[in-house]
């Protein structure tokens, strides 16, 4: 026998995968920023990323 969908526990999953998405996606440039800050502090140079050069 199928079960029919459950619409509002596969929309709360998506749901849950996009925030956590979002949150890495937030953690990762926080650590960039956080390494960024820091190799300033020491003098040294920041390593160069072609995202922040691309311009989208």
């Amino acid at each position: 026998m199928v079960f029919k969908p459950n619409y509002n526990q596969q929309r709360a999953e998506r749901d849950r995968a996009k925030q956590a998405k979002k949150e890495a996606k937030l953690r990762e440039r926080e650590d960039a920023a956080l390494a960024r800050r820091k190799a300033e502090l020491d003098g040294t140079a920041p390593p160069q990323e072609s995202e922040e050069t691309s311009g989208s």
